[in-house]
C-alpha cells in the first residue's frame, strides 16, 4: 500500500472512530440547535400575536370611550390588565382610565390607576411620563411632598421642562420660593425661544419676583 493510500485509509479510520465516539453528541447538538431555532421562531410568533391582540383590544377601548360606552371600555381595560399586563397597550388603557378619573375628580382612584401603569411600563420614556402624571395628581391632592418624591424618580433628562415646571409649582405651594425660582429657570432653559410655554413660565418667575419684593 502506497504511503498516500495508507494516509487516506488511516485518516478515514480516524474519522470513523471519531464519529463513533462523538456521533451521539453531534446529533444531540444539531437537535438542540434546531429546537432552539424553532423555539425562537415560536417565541417571536407568540410575541407578535400577543402584541396584535393587545393592540386590537386597546382600539376597542378607544372606540367604546368615543361611543359613550364607559362600561364596555372598563371591561376591556380590565381584560388588558389581566391578560396583557406586559403590553404597553395595557399601560395606555389604564392611563386613559386615570385621565377620566381625574376629570371626574376621583383623584385617589386616578393615582391608583397610574401607579399600576407605572409599575407595568417597561419603556423608560413611558415610565417617566407616567411618573410625571402621578406627580400631577399628587399636586391636585395637595400632597406636595409626595409629588417632589415622585419627581425625584424621573431621570434628569426625561421630560425635563415639564418636570422642572411642575417642581416649581410644588415648591411655590410649599413656600420654598428660592428653590421654585431655580426650577422655573431650569425649565425655561430647556425651551426654544419660540416655544409657547415660555410666556407662562416667565409669568411664574415674575410673580415670584413680585412676591419677593412685597415680602422684603
Amino acid at each position: 500500500m502506497a504511503f498516500e493510500e495508507y494516509d487516506k485509509y488511516e485518516q478515514s479510520e480516524l474519522v470513523q472512530k471519531w464519529l463513533r465516539e462523538n456521533g451521539v453528541s453531534i446529533i444531540v447538538g444539531i437537535a438542540i440547535g434546531l429546537v432552539g431555532i424553532f423555539g425562537w421562531q415560536q417565541w417571536r410568533n407568540h410575541q407578535a400575536r400577543y402584541a396584535g391582540e393587545a393592540s386590537q383590544l386597546y382600539q376597542q377601548v378607544q372606540i367604546a370611550q368615543a361611543s359613550g360606552k364607559p362600561d364596555i371600555a372598563t371591561q376591556l381595560t380590565d381584560q388588558l390588565m389581566k391578560d396583557y399586563a406586559k403590553s404597553p397597550y395595557a399601560v395606555f388603557a389604564v392611563s386613559d382610565r386615570a385621565r377620566q378619573q381625574v376629570q371626574a375628580r376621583q383623584l385617589d382612584k386616578a393615582e391608583t390607576s397610574l401607579e399600576w401603569a407605572e409599575s407595568h411600563a417597561a419603556d423608560p420614556a413611558l415610565k417617566s411620563l407616567t411618573l410625571l402624571r402621578i406627580a400631577q395628581v399628587e399636586v391636585a391632592r395637595d400632597n406636595g411632598k409626595a409629588a417632589l418624591t415622585t419627581l425625584d424618580r424621573i431621570p434628569a433628562d426625561a421630560y425635563k421642562g415639564l418636570a422642572q415646571e411642575l417642581r416649581g409649582d410644588v415648591l411655590v405651594k410649599l413656600g420654598r420660593s428660592d428653590e421654585a425660582r431655580k426650577a422655573y429657570q431650569t425649565a425655561l432653559s430647556t425651551l426654544s425661544g419660540e416655544a409657547p410655554q415660555r410666556g407662562a413660565l416667565q409669568m411664574k418667575l415674575d410673580d415670584l419676583a413680585v412676591a419677593g419684593k412685597q415680602g422684603a
